[in-house]
């Protein structure tokens, strides 16, 4: 689990809620119609600009902000050394048995299309194919984010419009005027909080992750290639350090 993503949820609405309930008046804060408003204008509005089938299908990327299980690709280019050393000692057949256990679905893909003889440009275009699917899964799901982030600071400008309209309407108790007006504000507090500290934020992330993942499948694919052509292992890490930051191509040198 991603520990960032979760401190950081909780320490921004922790931080406003002592805000909130440091001061007076914290249950003017607790408007369940602006809560209803805004959460279920938001997600109704999403529903109509998205197939339920795609909001569906992305609950999956979008776990990714909170559950990712990336492997370093040093690891990863340790293993394909290793892979590499064996084809050339005992054939491309003897990694079977390594192909088997691979979790990755992309790696074992790739790398049973290596075992099984297909030529260089056919593991290419397959591979690619499946990296262009990912980012285009990866970029709906934080389309959706953004969209929802879009319209819950709008659907708080709604919320704290009817509120107004109902309070001019009754104008006759001047007292009332005040906790109308606070009422009111509170939508729009709502719609701006959830989409600051959960949306917008989760597209940022989102869009990390998949940059991450795009970039590790990438190397993959090269490594593959490079099994593929017989390289020696020595010219395989060579070509795929470029994928390391400078400071883990010293680790690795090291």
């Amino acid at each position: 689990m991603d520990v960032a993503t979760l401190v950081g949820i909780i320490a921004a609405f922790g931080l406003v809620a002592f805000s909130i309930l440091s001061g007076a008046g914290s249950s003017t804060f607790i408007e369940p119609k602006s809560i209803l408003i805004v959460f279920g204008g938001t997600f109704g509005a999403t529903l109509i600009a998205f197939p339920l089938g795609t909001i569906t299908g992305v609950v999956g990327v979008i776990r990714k902000a909170f559950f990712f299980r990336g492997q370093d690709n040093a690891e990863i280019i340790q293993t394909l050394e290793e892979l590499a050393t064996r084809a050339r000692k005992e054939g491309l057949l003897s990694l079977q048995a390594l192909a088997d256990s691979v979790d990755d679905p992309f790696y074992k893909s790739g790398l049973q299309l290596v075992i099984d003889g297909q030529e260089a440009d056919t593991i290419e275009a397959i591979l690619t194919t499946d990296l262009q699917y990912v980012q285009q899964r990866h970029a709906v799901g934080a389309d959706i984010m953004n969209t929802m982030g879009t319209f819950a600071p709008a659907f708080g400008m709604i919320g704290t419009i009817i509120g107004l309209i109902q309070m001019l309407a009754n104008m006759e108790d001047p007292s009332s005027i005040g906790p109308a007006m606070a009422v009111a504000l509170v939508t729009t507090f709502y719609g701006a909080l959830l989409a600051n500290v959960v949306f917008l934020p989760m597209v940022t992330k989102l869009q990390r992750r998949s940059a991450a993942e795009v970039e590790q499948k990438t190397l993959i694919l090269e490594g593959l290639l490079s099994i593929h052509a017989g390289d020696n292992p020595r010219i395989l890490v060579q070509k795929l350090r470029a994928f390391l930051a400078p400071r883990e191509r010293a680790q690795d040198a090291a």
